[in-house]
């Protein structure tokens, strides 16, 4: 079984790679062997930071930008594809601020899609590789504030799920992974976790609250725990799985 979670001699592209979930796919692949890591982010500070064995090249950049994919195309095909770069929002529909939707919507959905376009060709033509696409519990279960951020993220469980159809005949595969609340970086954009901070008394003890609120099992993940994931469905072992949505949530969308 250790075989199947070799990753020696191939490469992979993660966007969001400077911390949370895209850091820890970053490590947990160099863990087990990738060669080449192209790693995109907009925070070159943080990708600089990422201390991997592996060969690494680190692009600093809004994944939106179609700039930004010039001349991807003409690339060698990668092995694996992690589509996961993301920001949140937080705010009612009523009074909604459209300039903030659309940033989401650009970062979450069109940087997504730029990111397929750009890589799965030469995939295709390859033969071979697998891609994860980080989604989220929001796509599949709706609450207040979450619009421009659920919206996205279900967006992205469908075009994962075109993706798929589009490649399965090139032998490549495409899934979606949709954790609930992780300890990430992105909580700490929202103002409504700022004040749960505050009353809880730490960070850690904000994220321990919130998981034992809102899911089953009483906890949130780790960044890492969902990496390992990930690892999963871009490996061998996964290869038979196309098309899929791996909800990672704790029993919150039950």
């Amino acid at each position: 079984m250790a075989g199947d979670f070799d990753f020696s001699n191939r490469s992979a592209l993660i966007t969001g790679a400077a911390s949370g979930i895209g850091a820890a796919t970053a490590h947990w692949l160099d863990a087990h062997g990738i060669a080449r890591l192209v790693l995109m982010d907009l925070d070159a500070e943080g990708l600089s930071r990422l201390d991997l064995t592996c060969e690494v090249e680190r692009m600093a950049g809004d994944v939106s930008d179609p700039a930004l994919w010039t001349g991807f195309a003409d690339r060698p095909a990668f092995d694996h594809v992690i589509a996961n770069a993301g920001i949140g929002a937080a705010y009612p529909i009523a009074g909604g601020d459209f300039a903030q939707w659309r940033r989401v919507m650009a970062i979450n959905l069109d940087g997504a899609f730029l990111t397929l376009a750009a890589t799965l060709g030469a995939m295709q033509r390859a033969g071979k590789g697998s891609v994860v696409v980080t989604a989220s519990a929001a796509a599949l279960k709706a609450e207040p504030t979450t619009a421009a951020y659920a919206a996205s993220k279900a967006a992205l469980v469908q075009l994962a799920k075109v993706a798929a159809k589009e490649s399965a005949v090139s032998g490549v595969r495409v899934n979606a992974i949709a954790p609930g609340g992780v300890d990430t970086p992105i909580w700490d954009s929202m103002d409504f976790f700022a004040d749960m901070t505050r009353e809880a008394g730490s960070r850690d003890a904000a994220i321990q609250a919130m998981g034992r609120m809102a899911t089953p099992l009483g906890r949130y993940a780790s960044a890492g725990e969902i990496a390992g994931q990930i690892g999963f469905l871009l490996s061998d072992m996964a290869a038979t799985i196309t098309g899929a949505v791996l909800s990672s949530d704790g029993g919150y969308t039950l």
